[in-house]
């Protein structure tokens, strides 16, 4: 009795390391699983967040360039209106009164003016017009040296008028000769900009950012008067919009201030300017950070409990382990003799094709189901041609070989879940194809053929000199037809593979006419 004991005891050993290990390793894996499901959220956190600034970079895209268009067309208009004058006498009580008009419709312009060709003042939507020349601005010498008619943007500058930061958009003006004649430019409000802006929440670090392609910034939020002007060109943004093209999403490091964050950008269609939104990575993922304590003191305390529980599973685990190695034993043999049976019922053993059983079964049941469907049911009976002499010429290895090559062929041509491949007997094969009509099953049954002719086996007594098939096409439908039983399905398919055999060989016939090679 005690060498018994000692020899279970022997045997409780290994039950306990195991256990141990397998609670340790089911404790590793509830960690792991924690943290792949942290990162996970965390990744779906970032994605979420990079769609949504992807879709407000489009949205600040959008708006400026309508707030662009608006000027540009302001822009053409005065310019139509000045060059139609030609040398005719300029009237500049009325072009005053157009331009006040539209600056007072206008949420975006702050004001227009148009200069002449010394850069004096002709008119202008404020309420006087001021003496002086702006011949000095960068973009009224541009227009001077170059004879393009688009509207060009500008750099941001200070407004002699009313001292404030604006965004000057021009046209040139030309005399009836081409000749420079002045230049109209409308100022755009940042606090236009601006006040759209702040309606987008980017969190307290966020930043909206507007700028041109050489990299100069028009505005950027948080506001900063100092920024507006500066060149970013060698930054973060525009390096990503050197390498990805139009449009991007990236995580980034900024080069103002440093903050590492969320960029999308979107450069406008129609105009040389480039609009960016991003967010603070520290701020996106705040609330991810919240959820990552929590959910680890969850884990901890299961770990924990786990931990408490081991013991008294491993002392359960050692009184059953002797019956439980029976049963596993016996499960597993079960299983396996389970598979063996069910792949020998249903499978063919030589080409690996459902056997006539699975194919009797479920012509069965496929019939019965089109019968209450309504839906066509087809039916492909196949034979290889001159088979017989072909194994009395080669050998039934060759004849075996030959019986796997066509079935594999044949297994290409159903293509759905429901369609069924199966040997039907002998060299004879059977499709079952399922709401199939008779079109669609002719397709599939001259695929079949065109697949076997293809293989290229060579048989010296067959006509083609090649391993070739016969195919009859059979097409009914179980609910018009209550004479349509799943026997006569198949004889009506054997007559027409016997057809095709008459007609020929390596062909298929139909209800209608048979189809050659």
């Amino acid at each position: 009795m005690n060498r018994r004991l000692k020899h279970l005891d022997a045997q409780r050993k290994p039950i306990v390391l195991r256990s141990a290990l397998l609670m340790a390793g089911f404790c590793m894996m509830l960690v792991a699983l924690h943290g792949w499901s942290l990162w996970a959220s965390r990744q779906g956190e970032m994605k979420e967040t990079a769609v949504s600034t992807a879709n407000m970079a489009r949205a600040l895209a959008s708006h400026a360039e309508r707030s662009l268009n608006t000027a540009d067309a302001v822009l053409a208009e005065i310019v139509e209106r000045v060059e139609e004058t030609g040398e005719a006498p300029f009237d500049a009580k009325r072009l005053h009164a157009r331009l006040r008009d539209i600056v007072g419709h206008s949420e975006e312009i702050q004001e227009l003016f148009v200069y002449d060709a010394a850069g004096r003042r002709l008119a202008t939507s404020l309420p006087t017009l001021a003496e002086g020349s702006n011949i000095d601005r960068e973009y009224f010498r541009y227009h001077m040296q170059h004879a393009d008619r688009g509207a060009r943007i500008g750099k941001p500058l200070y407004s002699r008028s009313t001292g404030t930061l604006m965004i000057p958009v021009t046209h040139r003006i030309d005399r009836p000769d081409g000749s420079f004649a002045g230049v109209a430019m409308a100022s755009l409000r940042l606090e236009f900009f601006a006040r759209f802006y702040d309606s987008f929440d980017v969190g307290q670090t966020g930043v909206i950012l507007l700028a041109m392609d050489d990299g100069t910034v028009l505005y950027r939020r948080p506001f900063k008067a100092e920024v507006v002007g500066t060149n970013i060109a060698d930054g973060a943004v525009f390096d990503l919009y050197r390498k990805a093209g139009t449009a991007g999403t990236a995580m980034l490091v900024a080069k103002i201030d440093g903050i590492e964050r969320l960029y999308s950008y979107r450069h406008l269609d129609h105009f040389p300017l480039l609009v960016a939104t991003a967010q603070s990575k520290d701020e996106i993922l705040q609330e991810w950070w919240i959820a990552v304590a929590k959910m680890s003191c969850v884990v901890v305390f299961a770990v924990g409990m786990l931990a408490w529980g081991m013991h008294r599973m491993i002392r359960q685990l050692r009184v059953r382990e002797a019956l439980e190695d029976e049963l596993r034993a016996a499960r597993a043999a079960l299983e396996l003799r389970n598979v063996t049976l069910r792949q020998l019922a249903d499978s063919d053993a030589l080409t690996g094709l459902a056997n006539r059983r699975r194919f009797d079964d479920t012509l069965a049941a496929e019939h019965e189901r089109a019968r209450r469907s309504g839906q066509p049911l087809s039916l492909v009976l196949l034979d290889i041609d001159c088979f017989k002499k072909f194994n009395d010429r080669y050998g039934h290895v060759a004849g075996d070989d030959c019986l796997r090559r066509v079935a594999a062929a044949i297994a290409t041509g159903p293509r759905r879940p429901t369609d069924l491949a199966a040997r039907y007997g002998g060299e004879e094969f059977a499709i079952i194809l399922p709401d199939t009509d008779g079109d669609g099953a002719r397709a599939v049954a001259e695929k079949i053929r065109q697949a076997v002719q293809a293989l290229g086996i060579a048989h010296a007594d067959s006509p083609c000199a090649a391993v070739t098939i016969s195919l009859g096409v059979h097409t009914c439908r179980p609910a018009a037809d209550s004479e349509a039983a799943p026997l006569a399905c198949i004889e009506a398919a054997d007559a027409l593979l016997y057809r095709a055999k008459m007609d020929g060989r390596n062909r298929l016939a139909t209800c209608a006419e048979p189809v050659a090679a």
